[in-house]
Order: structure tokens, then sequence, then C-alpha cells
């Protein structure tokens, strides 16, 4: 936890400034693809196939980094492909007599290769491709599925090869000693999906009676995520599951969470390995208790593409305003510890992304980094927080807890009789901070600071002898010693702080208390080299 509290290093050394940090691939391990793999791999005619059928005619091809040496053969076989598709066409509806040539009957289809991606490779750049006025995005390799908000997506899976034999001799060897009545769920990451079938079928003809093999469907928030599997909560935890690559942190907190155990097949190494983040929960656990007494944080939102996230964004909102602390909203881009570093205020931070990207595992950051689960449990006071270790990464279903924002024992007591009614008293709104008993956090050894959401302004009232004229709004009047800068009418703690405690408050500001003259006089005139002062002199 001590790494939390240093700041990272912004600069880059002078010895490092000429050189590349750019990673070299050797050539030998990422060999080239051949024309026909080129079709294959990248799904060249079904892409075609659904554009056509569609009627879409500007197109967003996103590559990842490790896809865009492929781009622009992989556009070209598109390209070629919506051609013939329409000269098929053509030619049998009998539209023509003759075939015209490729490129004049693609005229209607405009391909672009989109050169960047705002938050992660796995999300789609819709942003992106609406600054291409495109109607539809293909999108190449491997993705976390996450619901898009604005534009269809032709999700291309480049599915990759597989050693089947390898992975059955790795499964059986995993679960000889249970049984082949073992319940297993057997999944993959998305790139090696298309080998489920195969491998399901195989080991069912081996006797493994109690496999389940999942279709992929499009809803992070599934049991097992992008998954379809037709049991209860309580029935897989009954289940053990086997998976073919490595899945990412978020997919193994979520799995770990909700399944009897979990055993990783990595295509790099030959054996099955279990996995147990029993120690990456309790680190999170550790973080999220240690910014419950933080009263400030970030909404961080790390993504544009994926459905309801400006709704996610208000309910955050509401919910560390309810718990009476402040947010400030921030989009960055793609995030890193520099970025993040320079807003020191900030105490912690609550990522808004898409469900994979949202777990944020660094000691370089300097506050932590939570997801919108996890705030909620954040929020929660010491004795109502009760983590039976699940854990989810997507913020679909965030449920906004119903949090009570935290009143002194004074506010609950003191009460005046009016008559037959008993009224509560009105808070002090100029009441001090600092009359409030010293509070310290035994986790993190500091002081616990009790800053308050953004109010609205009090409207002085007039007294019943003040004069209410015209005049009155002419007259300068002087401000209260206790009144707090405003912005549009809400109190706002940061302007005040710029207004009474920074020294530099923008350009020109050292001119401010020095006395000029009120007199007109001319200035300089003439070019660049010389100026004509008054009395023709040169300078």
């Amino acid at each position: 936890m001590a790494s939390l509290y240093s700041a990272p290093v912004l600069s880059t050394p002078e010895t490092h400034i000429f050189e590349d940090p750019t990673t070299l691939i050797a050539p030998s391990l990422s060999p080239r693809y051949t024309d026909a793999e080129i079709y294959t791999i990248y799904e060249v005619e079904r892409t075609a196939q659904e554009i056509t059928t569609s009627g879409w005619r500007t197109v967003a091809l996103q590559f990842p980094d490790s896809m865009l040496r492929d781009a622009t053969r992989v556009f070209e076989a598109l390209e070629n492909t919506l051609a013939e598709l329409r000269a098929n066409k053509l030619n049998h509806d009998g539209a023509f007599a003759s075939s015209p040539s490729v490129k004049q009957l693609d005229s209607q289809h405009k391909l672009c290769i989109l050169g960047d991606t705002s938050y992660g490779a796995c999300c789609v750049d819709e942003i992106a491709a609406e600054h291409a006025d495109a109607e539809v995005v293909v999108h190449y390799g491997r993705s976390c599925l996450s619901p898009t908000a604005r534009l269809p997506v032709i999700y291309v899976f480049t599915s990759r090869p597989l050693d089947l034999d390898n992975v059955i001799q790795s499964f059986e060897s995993t679960y000889k000693e249970r049984g082949k009545e073992e319940k297993i769920v057997l999944v993959a990451d998305i790139v090696y999906n298309s080998h489920i079938s195969e491998v399901s079928a195989k080991l069912k003809e081996l006797g493994w009676s109690n496999l389940l093999a999942p279709e992929v469907i499009h809803d992070p928030a599934s049991l097992l995520p992008n998954r379809k599997i037709e049991v209860t909560t309580e029935e897989l935890k009954d289940y053990s599951v086997f998976h073919i690559s490595d899945p990412p942190p978020a997919l193994l907190l979520t799995l770990n969470s909700r399944v009897k155990d979990l055993q990783t097949y990595a295509t790099s190494f030959p054996a099955a390995q279990q996995t147990n983040s029993a120690m990456t929960l309790r680190r999170r656990y550790a973080l999220l208790t240690s910014l419950s007494t933080n009263p400030i944080f970030g909404i961080l939102i790390n993504t544009l593409s994926v459905r309801n996230y400006l709704e996610t964004v208000t309910t955050v909102k509401e919910m560390i305003e309810k718990a009476g602390k402040k947010s400030y909203t921030f989009v960055v881009g793609k995030v890193n510890a520099a970025k993040i570093a320079n807003f020191s205020e900030i105490g912690g931070w609550v990522v808004i992304g898409c469900w994979e990207s949202s777990l944020i595992e660094s000691t370089e950051f300097y506050r932590p980094i939570v997801t919108p689960f996890e705030l909620q449990l954040t929020l929660q006071g010491d004795s109502e927080r009760i983590w039976g270790g699940e854990w989810r990464g997507y913020f679909g279903h965030l449920d906004a807890l119903v949090i009570k924002a935290p009143v002194s024992e004074e506010e609950t007591i003191d009460v005046e009789v009016n008559g037959d009614k008993i009224v509560p008293l009105e808070a002090d709104e100029d009441s001090e901070e600092e009359s409030a008993p010293p509070e310290y956090d035994l986790r993190t050894g500091r002081y616990v600071s009790h800053s308050r959401p953004l109010r609205t302004a009090a409207q002085s009232m007039p007294t019943a002898g003040a004069k209410s004229t015209e005049d009155s709004t002419q007259t300068l009047v002087r401000r209260a010693k206790m009144d707090l800068a405003t912005v549009n009418g809400v109190v706002s703690p940061g302007a005040e702080y710029l207004k009474t405690q920074r020294t530099w408050t923008g350009l020109g500001s050292d001119f401010q208390d020095v006395e000029t003259s009120q007199d007109i006089e001319e200035g300089r005139s003439g070019i660049a080299r010389g100026y004509t002062v008054r009395d023709n002199e040169r300078t």
C-alpha cells in the first residue's frame, strides 16, 4: 500500500530521449499470411455478404495494432469481393449485357481503415467511425463484446489455430482423478471459440457426459460473461471451468467467484494450470476499504461506445453524493499513470469502461482505481459492508444502493417547539468543518476530511427594516466574511481556493497592481525588420 502514496516519475530521463521504446517483433515469430489465408482468417467472404445484404455503403475497418500490417491486404480483398458480389447480382438480374469493370461496380462502397483506437483494441471505436460517416464497423480480433451505443458491428474474431489433440490430452489428465461424471464447462477465448464444438464432441465420445459448451452471446452481464448457459447461480457453483487460453484479469476474478474451480490451458504451455484469485480479491478488498474515508472521488470515463455508460455515470454521481462525498468527472482517453497523477486532489478513482478494461491492477498509479461494483461496497459503512467474494466488472446492471448521508448527532436531536409543531433546527451553512471533532482512519493513519458535496448557495433574505429599492442594485456590497465563491449559484470550494489561495491567476494578473497611465498613446508601426516610433526614431 505504500506505493500508492508516492508520486510516479512523469518525465523521461535525458539518456532515453533518442531511444525508441517500441517492442520489436521478430519476423520469424509472426509470418506473413498468404492470400488464401487472408480470405480465411479475416472471413472476407462472410463480411462482404453481410455488408451487401444489409445495404451498407460506408464501412469502417478496425484492426488491433498487431493486425495493422494486414490491413491493406484485407482492405483490397474485401473491396474486390464486394465488387464481385455486386457484379454477380447485376448479371443475375440482367441489368447489364456485359459486366463492367470491378472498380466501377464497387464505386458505391466506401471502405476506410481506422488508424487508432481511443480506449482499447477490444472495444469498438464508434467515435472514429462516425468521423468517417461510417454506417457499420467491422471489428477484427478479440473483443469484449460490450453492447455498442450508435453503430452496428460485424465481429471477425480471426480464429487462431489450436492443437486439438494436446487440448484433449491436457483435459483428461486434469480431471482423470475426479472421474468422467465431473460437471465441467468448456469455454475458450473468443479467438479460439471456433474450436469448442469440435473439442466438446471428441470429449463426449470419450465418455465425458456432464460437459457443457455454451455458445457465444453479446451479454457481458450474463452468468458466464458473453456465454449462454442454462444453469442457475447456485448450480454453477458445482461446475468446474476449463478455459482455453489465459483469461483477462476481469474474467478471471468473475469466474473464480462463481464456479467451483478454474483450470486454464495456455497455448504456450502444454498442461492446464489451476488458477486462484484469492490473493487478488483480498488486495481489491483492501483497496476499497482504504477508500471508505476518502472525501473526493474522480469518475474516469474510459469509454464512449459502451451502451448506457452515461446512465452509469449519473448513477455513480448520485451514489457518491448520497454518501456525503464529492465527485469530479474526467475523460482522458487511454488511461496511464502520468495523466491521472495530474489531479492530486482526487483521493480515489472509479473507472467507467468496458468490463475487461475496468480492472486496473498497477502500482504505478498514484491513487487507487476501482470499478463501479467495488464503489458500491466502498461507500457502505464498515458495519454494513458484506462481501462474500463475488466480483463483476460490467456496469450495465449497476444497482444504486440506498446510501445514507452521514449526519451529525446534533442534527438528529436538536428541535424547537413552535406551538403544537416540532420543527428541526436548520444547520448553519457557514459553520466551519473544523468545529467537528477530529477523526482518524486507523487503516491509513491519516486525518479523515469531511468534505461536503457542492450545495446550492443560500439566498439572503431581506430583513423587515431593509431597503428594497432599485438603487440598491447599483451599490457595491462587500462580501460577508464567511461567504464562499459560487459557480452558477452553487457553492464551489474549488473556485474559492482559486480565488483566495492561488498566487497566479492567469495571463496579465501580474499587471493588476501596477498603476498605468490612462492617456492614449500611439503605438509602434511598421514591418518586422524595424519599427517606427514617434519622432521617426528607428528601433
